[in-house]
């Protein structure tokens, strides 16, 4: 048996946690993500810093009813890699498929 390397980029649990709320929502605002992960605020945005600036997801910083709001969106590459970090720790469990 073969043991491929897991994304270090998702072997963070915040942002292993980040990824996989957004795989389920496909967006969702800064607050919410905060809100779903427990996350302080800062340590979440550097994290989600790292997600963007490995192309894992899109951030968009705007403005709704006067307030800064910022949105979070997973990208086919943040999907395409959710989904062999998976595969690959199932190889670790021994899942078979």
């Amino acid at each position: 048996m073969e043991f491929k390397d897991l994304d270090p980029i998702l072997h963070s649990q915040l942002r292993l946690a980040v990824v996989s709320l957004l795989i389920s929502v496909k967006e969702a605002e800064f607050t919410f993500i905060r809100e779903k992960t427990n996350a302080t605020a800062g340590n979440l945005s550097v994290q989600i810093n790292k997600l963007k600036e490995a192309g894992y997801i899109e951030v968009v910083k705007q403005f709704k009813d006067n307030y800064p709001q910022t949105m979070c969106k997973i990208t086919s590459a943040g999907i395409a890699a959710f989904e062999e970090y998976v595969k690959n720790l199932q190889a670790y469990l021994g899942v078979k498929k």
